[in-house]
């Protein structure tokens, strides 16, 4: 296969739970995985298992998106060695707020929160906006929550109503805007930009296995839109289900 022929894809966070997942599949698909991670010994323990589940065609880029230098290193690497991206996926995230009152969250966990899930994810896609554009078309998807969304947070009829985590769920409606925000300059780039809602999913971040659904439908609506035969959408919330509302 010629090189410009292959789809490679960047997954931020990719060393466990729904990144590892959406490797894992999109891997055996025939993408080339780029695996970003910000814990050597982790992101290598992620590789091995990529191997095991059958992925021949990926690579470990240490990347924390919360340090500029590592996501630069990574942008000038994969220039180096593909010349392009054609698949972003922004899934590192925390929640560091365990549903504390906003009236005494301290703002220093508010700003962890929105350094990993808005900023750290708004550097990537800066970042990789010039290999995304050699890659085209292309895409980004920004792994966001159903918890961000300001519709339902403000719905006395939904099950998040009485959810009050300020610090995650602010940042995961920041990123949203952020999708909506780069979906329109980059369309004339032919680079659709997307939100995802994985939905709780069991997994270390979901709150463990007692918990949540599978790690697999989790990742699958990742893996659907990510995928080349996926119908074309841009400044779209989404979910296995269909629309979420903004």
């Amino acid at each position: 296969m010629d090189l410009m022929d292959k789809i490679y894809t960047l997954i931020t966070g990719g060393d466990k739970g729904i990144g590892l997942e959406t490797a894992k599949e999109l891997g055996r698909a025939g993408q080339h995985i780029l695996l970003g991670a910000r814990n050597q010994a982790r992101g290598e323990a992620a590789m091995k298992a990529l191997r095991r589940a059958g992925v021949i065609g990926a690579d470990l880029i240490m990347l924390d998106v919360t340090q500029e230098a590592t996501i630069q290193e990574a942008a000038r690497w994969i220039t180096a060695q593909f010349g392009q991206l054609n698949v972003l996926i922004n899934n590192a995230g925390i929640a560091l707020d365990h549903h504390e009152s906003p009236v005494t969250m301290p703002l220093a966990t508010i700003r962890a929160d929105f350094e990993v899930n808005f900023f750290g994810a708004v550097a990537v896609t800066q970042a990789m906006i010039p290999l995304l554009r050699k890659g085209a078309p292309a895409k980004i998807i920004n792994v966001s929550s159903e918890m961000g969304s300001l519709t339902n947070a403000s719905d006395p009829h939904s099950r998040f109503y009485r959810g009050n985590a300020l610090g995650y769920q602010s940042s995961k409606a920041a990123l949203n805007m952020a999708t909506i925000s780069f979906s329109k300059a980059l369309a004339p780039d032919h680079i659709a930009v997307n939100a995802v809602n994985p939905g709780h999913t069991a997994t270390d971040f979901g709150g463990g296995t007692a918990s949540g659904q599978a790690v697999t439908a989790g990742a699958a609506p990742i893996v659907a839109l990510s995928r080349s035969d996926a119908p074309h959408m841009t400044g779209k919330f989404i979910e296995t289900a269909g629309q979420v509302p903004w």
